[in-house]
């Protein structure tokens, strides 16, 4: 059995307690004496001999300390600084992979775990770190060939669109270039939701109510009929995330609800962001499902319809890297309302 793993360490300690608490009480009943033991009565004569005896010689008196309560203590206080050590032992590795855990689900280049303590939790920390590493090789190579992938679909793309003016029929024409920008489109859209997925930024103060009135006044703008309604303090949360997730509700409500309305509602706790619409809606048993990727209501990805089934999904997961959740209940008298439920953190 080797010295530096948990189950020795834990082992020693246990051991040298038991052994030390033992200790202490053979000293004490060395220092103090046994207690006496319990009186015999098979003779009343031999009770009145000892009696007289005992009344003829009386016993020096036992010091406070030394009853047998003394040793007790002993024991129980040195078993009791054994098991705190022996949970501290326990429990300081688990806390270190839990914030380890924690730090590497915010950013992927946090520093490794040290690879320290017990021979268990050097070998779980070697193990921690080399799985973030591979982590992080994989998403740099996923961010690699994603750039190479855009650059080798826009170049022959563009060229194209630029080829499609040599096309006499021009209703053939329009149906090309429609069908090449929505192909720009999936592409535009499908790295932005990877580049979300693998973004990171620091918590810091931000204005929601700036964003949400700035957002609409850039939709209105653009002839969209939409209002912003209530009023709330800024809060602690990640600025990019945020604009993606409200963002990407109010194009949606937009496009496909028309008329639009963003009310946010303050409390101590958290902040409720309401993205109203009258539109069609969406039916209850298909409210989960608007959140998969690429995931249509209609089955097509045409211009004429909206986007390309991602921009609920980039939603909620900025909503949850916000540390809130977002749900979709129907609009009373009919149509959709998104609601953002982001904690005061």
């Amino acid at each position: 059995m080797r010295g530096d793993t948990l189950f020795a360490r834990l082992f020693g300690v246990s051991l040298l307690a038991i052994v030390f608490a033992h200790l202490l009480a053979f000293l004490w009943f060395q220092q103090y004496g046994f207690p006496p033991p319990p009186p015999h009565a098979p003779q009343a004569h031999q009770q009145h001999q000892g009696a007289a005896a005992q009344a003829e010689q009386p016993p020096p008196p036992r010091p406070w300390f030394g009853g047998p309560m003394v040793p007790l203590f002993f024991q129980l206080s040195t078993l009791v600084v054994a098991a705190w050590y022996g949970s501290k032992a326990l429990s300081r590795p688990i806390q270190r992979f839990g914030s380890a855990a924690e730090r590497l689900a915010e950013n992927l280049d946090s520093p490794p775990l040290e690879e320290t303590g017990p021979r268990e939790a050097q070998q779980a920390a070697r193990t921690f770190n080399r799985m973030q590493q591979r982590i992080r090789e994989q998403v740099q190579q996923r961010a690699r060939m994603l750039g190479a992938v855009s650059h080798d679909l826009r170049t022959p793309l563009s060229r194209l669109k630029l080829r499609l003016e040599q096309i006499d029929n021009e209703k053939l024409q329009n149906q090309m270039r429609q069908d090449l920008d929505d192909m720009i489109g999936m592409l535009d859209a499908t790295l932005t939701y990877l580049h979300e997925q693998r973004t990171s930024e620091a918590l810091q103060r931000y204005d929601l109510q700036a964003l949400v009135e700035s957002l609409c006044e850039n939709a209105q703008d653009h002839g969209a009929v939409v209002e912003a309604i209530g009023q709330c303090a800024p809060l602690q949360t990640q600025p990019m995330a945020l604009r993606s997730c409200i963002g990407n509700l109010l194009d949606n409500a937009l496009r496909y609800g028309g008329a639009t309305e963003v009310n946010i509602q303050d409390s101590r706790d958290q902040v409720v962001v309401r993205i109203i619409d009258h539109g069609p809606g969406i039916s209850a048993d298909k409210r989960e499902a608007v959140f998969e990727p690429f995931f249509r209501l209609e089955g097509s990805r045409n211009r004429n319809s909206g986007g390309v089934g991602l921009g609920m999904t980039i939603a909620r997961e900025a909503a949850q890297r916000l540390g809130g959740h977002l749900s979709l209940e129907e609009t009373p008298g009919g149509g959709l309302t998104a609601v953002v439920r982001l904690p005061r953190v």
